[in-house]
């Protein structure tokens, strides 16, 4: 994987940990979304898909299991 520059949530913690960080592609085709204490488990997905998910999450339609 190319050299991605990963931007923290405003929504995270300011501690370490429990961070969600983006990164976009150099073609802006893929959303590159990990959590910083997992840092190689990494989720790439297109921008529409992240904009769902974000959509869910703020609606409550997904929440904590």
């Amino acid at each position: 994987m190319p050299h991605l520059v990963w931007q923290k949530s405003s929504y995270s913690t300011s501690g370490e940990g429990e961070c969600v960080e983006l990164a976009a592609a150099a073609t802006g085709t893929r959303i590159h979304l990990r959590e910083s204490d997992q840092p190689h488990q990494i989720a790439t997905l297109p921008p529409h898909a992240l904009a769902g998910l974000l959509h869910m999450v703020k609606s409550g339609h997904l929440t904590h299991p």
